[in-house]
């Protein structure tokens, strides 16, 4: 049997420009809940027109999917379909959203690991976007094409071709 105190740690699918790693990505069930740390953040992998949208974070000037924490008593679901609308002032129901798995990640300087609900969905209609002190711009992104301005966040973008989006 092997110790894992002892065992090497697997290399990260991918890493990003703020020292975020993605350890893992997880095909379960929605309902999952695992037993080495929670679920506590969604993310939001939504295109329109076949372009994929992504939001510029001001702190971390960095181009990134929407998304963001989970509130108390909420569930990953009703959390992804809040953070498009707070941050892009998209709208889309719920249940229009397909779960597509998990992304298990280290974030930070301590490298809290954290597991993120991610979605996909298809926007049928485009609403204007009105800045926030979080969210400077939105970008709706065709491909690898360079964005205005920033760095991408490569984990993001991993976490895209998992999807099949």
């Amino acid at each position: 049997m092997t110790d894992p105190a002892t065992s090497p740690t697997p290399a990260p699918l991918a890493t990003g420009p703020r020292g975020m790693r993605l350890l893992s990505f997880h095909r379960e069930p929605e309902e999952t809940r695992f037993p080495d740390a929670p679920v506590g953040y969604v993310l939001l992998a939504v295109r329109h027109g076949g372009r994929l949208l992504m939001v510029h974070v001001r702190s971390r000037a960095c181009w990134e999917l929407p998304g963001g924490g989970i509130e108390e008593g909420e569930s990953p679901r009703a959390a992804a379909a809040r953070e498009l609308r707070e941050e892009t002032c998209q709208s889309v129901e719920p249940a229009a959203l397909r779960f597509a798995g998990f992304a298990r990640t280290a974030l930070g300087p301590e490298q809290r690991v954290l597991y993120g609900a991610v979605y996909t969905g298809e926007l049928t209609r485009v609403l204007p976007f009105t800045a926030t002190d979080e969210i400077s711009d939105i970008h709706w992104r065709t491909g690898q094409e360079p964005l205005p301005y920033g760095e991408v966040q490569t984990v993001d973008e991993y976490v895209v071709g998992l999807c099949g989006t």
